[in-house]
């Protein structure tokens, strides 16, 4: 008899073997790859992790954090190691669309041709987004949504896989556009990279890009494209239970109608709760912390420990909040506290 529900999903488990094996193989390479990452970059396990789910899960992630902490290393290291391009897109206010996509030219004596831009690469980095306006913003964002850009008349398909790292500056407000929430719901995490620990900077004075060249590192590719693409294609085969899928309903349910489920912080701070798509984050999400963890069904731990990332810039705050100062992350808390697996 099953003694909670992580046991009871394990035993009802159908998954065939050889999908096992295949889940053991890639778990045990994918901590080869961040053992690898951890060579350059010190300490951020968890948002390393992260990164991972959301390339497995084939979603996006918004990384916020203070200058300096080495957002823009990371994503490089990231594409270096899983053997991929890189391009990093620097957002500034006079940045045109046609900077990021391409553009249409025309040359006497051959005619029109296409010269694409930086977002044909498998890694993007968008270096803080929010400084530039949305007209800009939509058309990396159209990009991350269609896997497609039209340049001109034509149609183009980006790389795959294709992720995108978009970083903002919590710490500035001047000279910056907030991202609209429709565009912020494209996004599959919304992550915070914190100060590294004190014994962690120690190693940081001697292991940075200001005294060593990015080859120094001396990374080696542990991953190609198509193993990426055959772990989108492996996550969507993990199992979740009914119940599994209920919680995540009640979940995403509770954002919008707190007082349904006796949530006091967040009936009287929640103006909007969040959309299907975050229903639909949860449901990929869990499944991609599921395959990292070498595990073939997710659990309800799972669903806990990727729902304040999905949850965080989907959550609009009313007036009140907002004057309040109220932290989003504790009204998550409270939901995740109080509402039950049935």
């Amino acid at each position: 008899m099953p003694q909670n529900i992580n046991e009871e999903i394990q035993e009802t488990s159908t998954i065939p073997s050889d999908l096992d094996i295949q889940i053991k193989q890639y778990s045990e390479l994918l901590k080869r790859a961040k053992k690898e990452i951890s060579k350059a970059v010190v300490g951020q396990e968890e948002v390393v992790s992260l990164l991972f789910e959301a390339l497995i899960a084939n979603g996006h992630v918004l990384l916020e954090g203070v200058p300096g902490i080495g957002k823009t290393f990371l994503i490089k290291v990231l594409s270096e190691i899983i053997g991929c391009s890189f391009s990093r897109i620097q957002f500034t206010p006079d940045l045109l669309p046609a900077d990021i996509i391409g553009v249409t030219t025309y040359e006497e004596g051959k005619g029109f041709s296409t010269m694409k831009g930086p977002v044909f690469a498998n890694f993007i980095l968008g270096d803080e987004i929010n400084r530039s306006p949305p007209k800009v913003q939509s058309a990396l964002l159209e990009a991350m949504q269609e896997k497609q850009v039209t340049i001109g008349k034509e149609t183009f398909n980006l790389p795959i896989p294709f992720f995108v790292m978009a970083t903002q500056n919590p710490l500035e407000s001047l000279g910056t556009y907030k991202l609209p929430e429709a565009q912020l719901d494209r996004f599959l995490f919304n992550v915070f990279m914190n100060y590294p620990q004190i014994e962690e900077e120690e190693k940081v004075l001697e292991q940075n890009m200001t005294i060593h060249k990015f080859e120094n590192f001396k990374l080696t590719t542990i991953l190609q494209d198509i193993d990426i693409i055959k772990l989108q294609e492996l996550a969507k085969q993990i199992q979740m239970d009914d119940k599994i899928k209920k919680y995540i309903v009640r979940l995403v349910d509770a954002t919008r109608f707190p007082k349904k489920y006796n949530l006091d912080l967040s009936a009287k701070y929640i103006d909007f709760g969040t959309s299907p798509r975050a229903s639909i984050a949860l449901f990929i999400a869990s499944k991609s912390r599921a395959l990292t963890k070498g595990r073939s069904f997710v659990t309800p731990k799972d669903i806990k420990e990727v729902a304040p990332h999905i949850f965080r810039h989907r959550i609009i705050l009313n007036f009140e909040g907002q004057a309040d100062n109220i932290k989003i992350d504790d009204l998550i808390d409270e939901i995740l506290k109080k509402v039950p697996l049935i």
